[in-house]
């Protein structure tokens, strides 16, 4: 185990800048909630080496950062983007595929950490794409909603002040939330953020204009290193260079949803039915 992979528990602060460039967020790097375990076969149908993008890892033993999940807005609620619900979407090695931003978009881009067992990865799976509140979320301001329920845009609006005492406030506001996961016994552990350091970013860069709405992006929330499900953004005040960032507690991996870049790993095969 390579321990400078981890980092140093300090009590110094780390502030983040004003406003991260979008030459940073499309920069490019290469490499709870019902998760399933890894299983050790790897048989079935689907996988291979995929290029994602994904939200960097910054620190800990994560070899790579967890993919994105484009949104958009549909009658005042966050919606998660699947492949197959797009014009001219299409089923190439068993994975249904799409060009969005100028990026190939593709189901695979969630096949790890045993989400690629989950029902509705399937590539011609019909699934609700809302993004629903998830009670098991770590953010207080969320114990008012409904487990279950849509999240609204409105219940965003004070994302340019919002804070909980951790980091630097107003960088952005957070939610738990899953994806594709009603009528399932599993659900899709996801994290979305509103932050005006999306939004600026978004004016600059082709993927982020069309993968993000409003500053809003979102991410599948597995860890990438032994598949835990990471507290989030702005939970850790203790561990540097984590305050303005999402932070994994189990193994103090660490990324950062400011920083979108491009990753290459080899995707699981789903399940052979």
């Amino acid at each position: 185990m390579d321990e400078d992979r981890y980092p140093a528990p300090s009590s110094r602060r780390r502030f983040v800048k004003g406003i991260v460039g979008s030459a940073a967020l499309g920069s490019l790097g290469t490499a709870g909630a019902g998760l399933t375990e890894v299983p050790t076969n790897r048989s079935g149908v689907g996988g291979g080496s995929i290029e994602a993008k994904v939200i960097e890892n910054t620190d800990g033993p994560a070899d790579r950062g967890m993919s994105q999940i484009p949104v958009t807005i549909e009658d005042g609620y966050l919606k998660g983007v699947w492949p197959g619900s797009t014009e001219g979407a299409t089923t190439e090695d068993d994975a249904v595929q799409t060009t969005l931003g100028g990026v190939t978009y593709s189901s695979k881009w969630f096949q790890y950490c045993g989400n690629q067992t989950h029902p509705k990865l399937e590539p011609d799976s019909e699934a609700d794409n809302f993004l629903r509140v998830d009670d098991g979320g770590a953010y207080e301001w969320q114990s008012a909603l409904e487990s279950g329920a849509k999240l609204a845009v409105e219940e965003f609006d004070d994302y340019e002040e919002w804070g909980n005492g951790v980091g630097d406030d107003g960088l952005g506001k957070p939610a738990a939330a899953t994806w594709r996961s009603t009528e399932t016994d599993s659900s899709l552990p996801v994290q979305v953020i509103r932050s005006p350091e999306i939004e600026a970013a978004a004016e600059d860069d082709e993927w982020l204009a069309a993968s993000t709405e409003k500053g809003f992006l979102a991410w599948l929330n597995s860890c990438t290193h032994l598949c835990c499900v990471p507290a989030g953004f702005k939970q850790s005040a203790t561990v540097d260079g984590a305050e303005n960032a999402v932070y994994c507690q189990c193994h103090q991996s660490v990324y950062d949803p400011f920083s979108v870049v491009t990753s290459v790993f080899t995707a699981y095969p789903r399940p052979q039915n």
